[in-house]
C-alpha cells in the first residue's frame, strides 16, 4: 500500500508535468497562429488526448484494483526511463522554443530545427513519448496499461508522425 501511494504521487507528478505542457504548449500556439502558423493534423488530436489521458488513470487503476505489487528490479530502472522521458521531452521543448507544440503547427517563413536531439532522432520527442508509454506503468508492474498504450499508442503515433512529416515537408520545400 506504501508503494502504491509513492506511485501515485509520481503518476500525480507526470500529470503536473503535462499539464505545464499544456500551458508552453497554448502560450506557443497563440505565437505561432499571430505569425501565421498554420495548425494541421486536427482529426486525431483529440484522440491523442484521450489516449495520453487514458495512460496516467490506467496506470492508477491497475496498480490499485489489481493491487500490482512494486518489483523493485523492475520498477527502478523505469523509474530512470520515466525521469530520462521527462528530460528528453524538455530539452526538445527548449531547443524548439516557441516552435514547440502538442499541435501540429508549421509558421512559414521559419527554419526547420536540426540542433539538440532534432540533430540525432527527427522525432525525439516521440521517443520519450514511446519510452514514458511502458516505463511508467512498469514502475509498478502495470503491464496490461503498459501493452495497450503501447499498442494503440504505435497506431497513433504511425498517424501523426506522418501528419507531421508531410507539413514540414510542404513548409520546407
Amino acid at each position: 500500500m506504501v508503494s502504491q501511494v509513492w506511485y501515485s504521487v509520481l503518476v500525480g507528478l507526470v500529470a503536473v508535468e503535462r499539464l505545464a505542457e499544456l500551458v508552453v504548449a497554448n502560450r506557443n500556439l497563440a505565437w505561432s497562429r499571430a505569425r501565421g502558423g498554420r495548425e494541421t493534423g486536427l482529426a486525431h488530436y483529440p484522440v491523442m488526448v484521450v489516449l495520453h489521458t487514458g495512460l496516467l488513470a490506467g496506470c492508477l487503476l491497475e496498480v490499485w484494483l489489481a493491487d500490482r505489487p512494486f518489483t523493485p528490479w523492475l520498477g527502478w530502472p523505469m523509474v530512470a526511463l520515466v525521469v530520462g522521458a521527462q528530460a528528453l521531452r524538455w530539452w526538445c521543448i527548449r531547443v524548439l522554443g516557441p516552435q514547440w507544440n502538442t499541435r501540429i503547427v508549421v509558421v512559414p517563413g521559419l527554419s526547420r530545427v536540426t540542433d539538440g536531439p532534432y540533430r540525432l532522432v527527427p522525432h525525439p520527442n516521440y521517443v520519450a513519448v514511446v519510452v514514458e508509454g511502458f516505463a511508467l506503468p512498469l514502475v509498478h508492474d502495470a503491464w496490461v496499461t503498459a501493452l495497450v498504450f503501447t499498442v494503440l499508442n504505435a497506431g497513433l503515433l504511425a498517424v501523426r508522425i506522418r501528419a507531421e512529416n508531410d507539413a514540414l515537408r510542404s513548409a520546407y520545400a
